[in-house]
């Protein structure tokens, strides 16, 4: 027993091991093709694409590891199956459940890793990953100097550029205005051509300016005569640098992002999910107490003892039709003061409700990530051992299609959840529920060697049938 345990799980964990990285490698270069314009041509360093791509890595694994479970299973024993190796299993006296057992043991371990990663270490590289996300993409492009366009991108300075060479650097017909104290153009600089780079510190963009002039007003020193100095400078080679400081990327504090739910573990989301629910009650009696006023009649029932009966409002002794009119007026407006007092306190209200199920739905989904694995194994394992077939191609075909069944029914779930039209346990759980039975079918079918998905039994049905329709 001990050498087929050892033999099934180093046939699964090895392609576990490889499919988790092709597919966090292909969420990753997906997380690259949609924000591929929002980190492009902003004069990044490489450490900060490094380390958003890492979070990005770190946040993927909710999706990762449930498809490479399944797709890991699937070709384990589908693979076993195709050499007949499950066979030999079965013809020991070893059934398939009793051979499932080391695995199951171990996708179990892998659940509850599963879920302490997205209790503790998922909501802090949400929160690394959703800030830095935020101030990357808030961030001014780095194409400081466009081409015929002039840039007020430094403070101070109104830059044109009438073109670029191929390498981004090399600049020709360049006018530099530049406004002083009087905040206008006390200084122009003409230069045929010239040079873009950075100082080593990355502090400031330089230009080494050639073959220029310069043309510079001045007022005079003396206060009694106002008139205006002007200077004329021409340059065969001038550096002037411009400071970079509103143009590096700015952190916002992480503090403002730890309100989200993502950004929270169990024990803060129960903390807000209690508290939260009591601010809405507490608003509910705040609305009795405001509209209470308002109340002046209470419907009574006839035959209560000991209460006269109150007379219905169009007998009230009111003098004429203007006093009617009056009196139904007067009961108008204040509708119309409950309703515009009501109507902010209602959209708060709706708010509120939001937030605590999304909160709610969260809270379960720290759950649903290992149970996910649990019953992928369940579909991926019997599944393998019934087509038989290894490698990446028949059993890719058959993860991708259960996951999307996953992917798609969790997301619907999670939206009607959000929405109110699903309690949020039964929102994060209905992928869970829809594919656990289908699991528990497959398990069955391939305890008692069901041919499922084996073409020549369904060829050998149609032929009956056929034969018995031609000779009716």
């Amino acid at each position: 027993m001990k050498k087929i345990h050892l033999l099934l799980l180093k046939s699964f964990i090895r392609p576990f091991v490889v499919t988790l990285f092709i597919v966090m490698f292909v969420l990753l270069m997906l997380f690259l093709f949609k924000y591929i314009d929002d980190l492009i041509g902003k004069g990044f360093q490489w450490y900060v694409i490094l380390e958003l791509m890492m979070y990005n890595s770190a946040t993927n694994v909710a999706m990762a590891l449930p498809l490479s479970v399944l797709l890991s299973s699937i070709m384990t024993y589908g693979s076993l199956g195709e050499n007949y190796e499950l066979v030999a299993i079965k013809s020991a006296g070893i059934s398939l459940r009793r051979a499932m057992y080391p695995m199951m043991i171990v996708v179990a371990i892998l659940s509850v890793a599963a879920f302490a990663f997205s209790d503790w270490m998922l909501p802090i590289a949400n929160l690394k990953y959703y800030s830095l996300l935020y101030d990357v993409r808030k961030q001014k492009s780095a194409d400081f100097l466009p081409e015929n366009i002039f840039s007020n991108r430094f403070p101070g300075y109104s830059i044109r550029v009438g073109r670029k060479d191929a390498d981004g650097q090399t600049l020709h017909n360049i006018m530099i205005y530049k406004k002083e104290n009087l905040e206008v153009n006390q200084s122009v600089t003409f230069a045929e051509s010239g040079l873009m780079y950075r100082s080593k510190d990355d502090l400031f963009l330089i230009l080494k300016l050639k073959n220029g002039v310069r043309y510079q007003e001045e007022p005079s020193e003396n206060n009694y005569f106002t008139r205006q100095r002007f200077t004329r400078f021409k340059f065969k080679e001038t550096e002037q640098r411009f400071s970079m400081d509103d143009l590096t990327i700015k952190r916002t504090p992480q503090d403002e992002f730890r309100s989200a739910s993502m950004m929270m573990n169990l024990r803060q989301l129960d903390h807000y999910v209690d508290s939260a629910k009591m601010n809405v009650d507490s608003t509910a009696g705040t609305n009795y107490t405001l509209v209470k006023p308002y109340i002046k009649y209470f419907s009574i029932p006839d035959k209560a003892p000991g209460v006269k009966h109150i007379a219905p409002a169009d007998t009230l002794p009111l003098k004429g039709i203007s006093d009617k009119l009056n009196a139904y007026n007067n009961a108008a407006s204040e509708v119309r003061q409950i309703q515009d007092m009501l109507r902010n306190r209602t959209l708060n209200y709706k708010d509120a409700t939001k937030n605590i199920r999304r909160y709610i739905l969260e809270y379960h989904k720290k759950f649903t990530l290992g149970a996910a694995c649990l019953v992928f194994f369940l579909i991926g394992a019997p599944l393998g051992a019934i087509i038989r077939k290894g490698g990446l191609g028949l059993p890719v075909v058959m993860s991708v299609i259960f996951f999307l069944i996953y992917y798609i029914i969790g997301t619907i779930g999670e939206k009607s959840a959000k929405e109110g039209d699903l309690l949020p346990i039964i929102g994060s759980w209905i992928a869970i529920i829809a594919l656990l039975p289908i699991g528990l079918f497959l398990t069955y079918k391939s305890a008692t060697d069901s041919a499922l998905f084996d073409m020549d039994v369904y060829k050998r049905f149609f032929r009956r049938f056929r034969r018995r329709k031609a000779t009716i």
